[in-house]
């Protein structure tokens, strides 16, 4: 089979392409850089350029093929461009889904979010969950409306699409805050650990094999949760201890003093240089904040697994730590 995907790459993107290589399919793959992307050419990837916030640079790779994977997002926290949000998650959505449709390719999957649901307030929520705001970040909000208002009605229209949901990612090769999380742990200058602020923690090469089971198996119009087992910061930094023998901070401050935190940074970053992970939507982001969602739609319709998070942990601090030359 011949598949088209953007995002390739990006974390997600990137092990999606490389497991479908591995399965035997061709794969086509949208690049901004072409050149920066030597790693999935020397796979037997055919790099094309383009944007997905350019229609008709996505033409010509999109033609012909049997299916796409639409994985391309603005995914920062506390970023000084939200703009940026709109123009990739919207409007770029809109472009793909409008030019599959036009194409008549015949099945696509396209990378929503558990975080349009936002604080699940510690539930765990399915798909049938609804929740129209208000949102904690540009990226919860510019999510909820590619698939709300895009995604969702061209499905209901006859697009043969396939939605599915991650919830918080990780593993070796991430670039998100997650890992900004970790890194300053391994450093030891991770200031604090909230307390009640809780993920469902998929690792990065289960949530790429659900992608690839929502290709084969999923039913277009439906969408799927791709969510891993629940756990608190707290509990990570626990397992973090273990794998690692480093310790954790013991600052464990409540969720109400993170909002009254949150509240104050708001009103002086306009006036401070502060890194992403200081500023107030991202200070608000992990104020007792919950992201849980279960899997067993997936579970029970595509065969999806998620490892433990023992076991994905390990892998990834080993990982970063080799990286940054610590000693176990």
């Amino acid at each position: 089979m011949r598949y088209f995907i953007t995002g390739a790459t990006g974390f997600v993107g990137g092990k999606i392409a490389r497991q479908l290589v591995a399965a035997g399919h061709q794969v086509v793959a949208l690049a901004r850089h072409p050149a920066q992307a030597h790693d999935l050419t020397r796979l037997g990837v055919t790099l094309s350029p383009g944007d997905i916030t350019d229609k008709e640079s996505l033409r010509a790779p999109m033609t012909g093929v049997d299916g796409l994977f639409h994985v391309a997002g603005w995914y920062k926290i506390g970023s000084k461009t939200p703009s940026l949000g709109k123009r990739i998650n919207i409007d770029g959505t809109r472009n793909v889904l409008e030019l599959m449709r036009e194409l008549r390719i015949p099945k696509g999957v396209y990378t929503s979010t558990l975080l349009i649901f936002s604080d699940t307030q510690g539930r765990q929520v399915d798909e049938t969950h609804r929740y129209n705001g208000p949102w904690l970040s540009e990226y919860e909000r510019t999510k909820w409306i590619a698939h709300t208002q895009i995604a969702e009605p061209m499905m209901k229209e006859g697009l043969p699409l396939v939605i599915v949901m991650p919830g918080l990612v990780y593993g070796p090769g991430d670039t998100s805050s997650v890992r900004n999380l970790f890194l300053q742990y391994l450093r030891r200058r991770l200031p604090i650990v909230p307390q009640k602020t809780a993920y469902a923690w998929g690792h990065v090469e289960d949530i790429a094999r659900g992608h690839l089971l929502a290709m084969e198996r999923g039913r277009p119009g439906e969408s799927y949760l791709l969510t891993g087992p629940a756990h608190t910061l707290l509990e990570a930094f626990q397992i973090a201890e273990q794998i690692t023998g480093i310790k954790a901070s013991p600052v464990h401050p409540a969720p109400g003093l993170l909002k009254g935190l949150a509240a104050l940074v708001r009103a002086v970053e306009p006036f401070l240089p502060l890194p992403e992970l200081y500023r107030s939507e991202s200070i608000r982001a992990i104020a007792g904040v919950t992201y849980l969602g279960s899997s067993r739609k997936a579970q029970r319709e595509l065969g999806f697994t998620a490892r433990p998070l023992e076991e994905g942990l390990c892998e990834t601090l080993l990982h970063e730590m080799k990286r940054l030359g610590i000693n176990r």
